[in-house]
């Protein structure tokens, strides 16, 4: 058990790196978090920095999420129910660091990227999925924040299809409603028709 607290801890401190900011900096950018969408996602980097800013955004948010749950699978402690538990209460950890960051007084990204890290980390077969809708989602409308929340409404879908775990799919529900809830501002300007395309 204590492990997994010490873990969980751990997971929530490395969600918490803002890599949007870290990247912008390292790519001699303006602070993301004042230009364009004010977000420090991947979107925003690539409006602001181009595919490179944006990708790499994307790969130090996924991981951040994927690398304590892989250690949390691969790591001491006993099998089953409990463990699938406990490896979920990691990767939701890992999430919320990233939507409330300690090093940023706890304002930070939409959960997106570090989200699909975990599930890429629990279920890959889910990932993939949610790649290929995201793909289509996005060549179809354009807008990153619809294909986002389309993934995000399908991911308990996809999770209950690709993973056994009640745990896991508790987990996809948690992931999936703390996205839509990040989103809100971009549901608003959807409804509106306001919200920028590509």
């Amino acid at each position: 058990m204590a492990y997994f607290l010490g873990l969980t801890f751990l997971a929530y401190l490395l969600g918490s790196i803002p890599f949007g900011l870290v990247v912008s900096r390292w790519l001699g950018g303006p602070d993301p978090r004042s230009m364009g969408s004010g977000n420090l996602g991947a979107a925003n980097l690539y409006r602001l920095l181009g595919l490179k800013g944006g990708a790499l955004t994307f790969l130090g948010d996924a991981l951040k999420g994927a690398l304590p749950v892989f250690v949390a699978l691969l790591g001491p402690g006993p099998q089953g129910a409990w463990r699938d538990a406990a490896v979920a209460v990691v990767g939701g950890a890992a999430v919320l660091g990233h939507v409330f960051p300690l090093y940023l007084k706890f304002k930070g990204g939409k959960g997106v990227a570090t989200a699909f890290g975990v599930v890429a980390a629990l279920s890959p077969w889910a990932a993939l999925t949610l790649v290929l809708v995201y793909i289509l989602a996005l060549a179809q409308t354009r807008i990153f924040s619809l294909s986002a929340l389309i993934c995000a409404w399908l991911l308990p879908v996809a999770m209950g299809l690709f993973a056994a775990s009640k745990a896991y799919l508790l987990l996809a529900g948690f992931l999936s409603g703390l996205v839509l809830i990040c989103h809100r501002e971009n549901l608003e300007r959807l409804f509106k028709g306001e919200e920028p395309r590509i």
